[in-house]
């Protein structure tokens, strides 16, 4: 009797264990259908399923996607694959990750913001994209300066923005910096930074390969680079003062005979017909050629003509290098005869300390104002979204150094029109484009904040550095 008993017990709890794990099987959760809408905020995705799901979440960048992982989710009905006419979203991919895993793949063509929840009765994940959003992440830097990384996005796509502001009491002096501390050659603007002991840099104006500078630049009093046409400036007066406007370069040599000969640029290459003025900040050499001829000048007398070009470049001593109709006017000169050289940027500029050129101008005085066909600039510059470089002025006295990455799924960049309404937002009375594309970039203490377009530091001719004073009062 006692057998028996034990028996029946043994049956019936088999029968309950076998029943309860017939009901958790059946109680897993079949997914058995996709629907989809977009507009411009989001687009949403929708699972129908037979019971609730925990979803495992992944965004990846490279390449961009959105992994949805769904355990112990069967699949009821066909759906490989479905494209979206959407800006955001390329399209859905669903299959089998593993025994026990559904996946679903959302390929993004640009970066989102996303948020993923469960709705009941009947049960179902909704998956929403989301293309209109805004994140800030404010850092103090320093006393007086502050970072801020703007990541937001709309219809047309996602920027993200890296604003520097620097207080008008803040303990810092703005300063350009040349690359290899000379007009000759590139470098990083990491490396620019570090040796000048810069607290953070932007890139600043636009380059040849060779590191010429295209435009103006005044470092210590002392012109650098002239621009080839009356381009937008920023100007840095002793007392700290700081000025933006147009430009332009005027240079004279006097001869003995009382001529006045026009100087065509300074520390470029010499084209037909030129005068060009080199100091010892283009580099250890004029790099000139045999069809003109160079003229070695220290303390307004002439010490050495070169006939042959490539003259060595020192400290206290300039040369001119002539061509041509100008090299003909310059021709009766001979070793030991004064001259007499004078340069302006006008009484105003020629007061500042520094100066550095670009351009063109987004805000004057409060409102957007584009000059790119004032200072005749191409489509290399004004054409479409990029990465962009902007410094600007508010009406409280702080400076503002803005870049926004451009070209890339995170970020769309900015046109001009764009980035002179985004300065606007920011408070800017006036503010000025520099260089942009692959060169925008921006460094804080010894680190680059953004992402440059070329997926690797470019290295360029010129940068505008934020150093601290006491160490720039040091250095002088």
């Amino acid at each position: 009797m006692k057998i028996l008993r034990r028996s029946t017990i043994f049956v019936i709890l088999f029968l309950l264990v076998t029943w309860g794990t017939a009901v958790a099987a059946s109680a897993a959760p079949s997914l058995t259908g996709i629907r989809f809408s977009h507009d411009d905020h989001k687009v949403r995705i929708v699972l129908d399923l037979t019971a609730p799901v925990e979803p495992k979440v992944m965004l990846l960048k490279q390449p961009l996607r959105l992994v949805i992982d769904l355990p112990t989710t069967t699949n009821n009905f066909l759906f490989p694959q479905v494209t979206l006419n959407d800006k955001f979203v390329q399209g859905v991919r669903l299959g089998a990750f593993k025994p026990d895993i559904l996946r679903l793949v959302v390929d993004l063509n640009l970066y989102p913001d996303y948020k993923i929840f469960s709705l009941k009765s009947p049960d179902r994940l909704v998956i929403d994209i989301i293309k209109d959003y805004e994140h800030k992440k404010v850092t103090q830097v320093a006393t007086g300066i502050t970072y801020t990384m703007l990541r937001r996005s709309n219809a047309q796509g996602p920027v993200t923005a890296h604003i520097l502001d620097i207080a008008p009491d803040a303990a810092v002096e703005l300063r350009p910096l040349l690359s290899n501390n000379a007009i000759s050659g590139l470098a990083p603007l990491t490396a620019m930074a570090r040796e000048a002991k810069a607290i953070a840099a932007v890139n600043a104006s636009y380059f040849a390969t060779n590191g010429e500078i295209l435009g103006l630049l005044k470092l210590d009093g002392e012109i650098v680079s002239t621009p080839a046409l009356p381009r937008t400036a920023l100007g840095l007066m002793p007392d700290g003062q700081i000025l933006m406007d147009v430009v332009d370069y005027t240079g004279l040599v006097k001869l003995p005979d009382g001529r006045a000969i026009a100087i065509s640029g300074v520390n470029r290459a010499r084209g037909a017909d030129e005068l060009v003025l080199y100091n010892a900040h283009y580099g250890q050499s004029t790099a000139t050629n045999g069809f003109g001829i160079d003229y070695v000048i220290a303390n307004d007398k002439i010490t050495a003509i070169n006939p042959k070009g490539n003259s060595l470049l020192a400290p206290g001593t300039i040369v001119l290098s002539a061509h041509g109709t100008a090299a003909q006017a310059l021709a009766g000169l001979k070793v030991g005869d004064s001259v007499t050289i004078s340069q302006t940027l006008g009484k105003i500029w020629d007061q500042t300390r520094h100066a550095i050129g670009a351009g063109p101008r987004l805000v004057k005085d409060g409102s957007v104002y584009i000059t790119t066909k004032l200072e005749e600039f191409g489509s290399d510059v004004a054409g479409g979204r990029a990465p962009r470089t902007a410094v600007g002025l508010t009406k409280e006295g702080h400076l503002l150094l803005v870049v926004v990455d451009g070209r890339q799924a995170t970020s769309i960049g900015h046109s001009l029109l764009e980035l002179a309404l985004f300065m606007q937002e920011l408070g800017a009375v006036d503010a000025m484009n520099l260089d942009g594309g692959g060169s925008s970039t921006m460094v804080i203490k010894n680190k680059i904040v953004n992402q440059p377009s070329d997926g690797k530091e470019r290295r360029i001719g010129a940068a505008l550095a934020v150093i601290p004073a006491s160490f720039a009062k040091s250095a002088k």
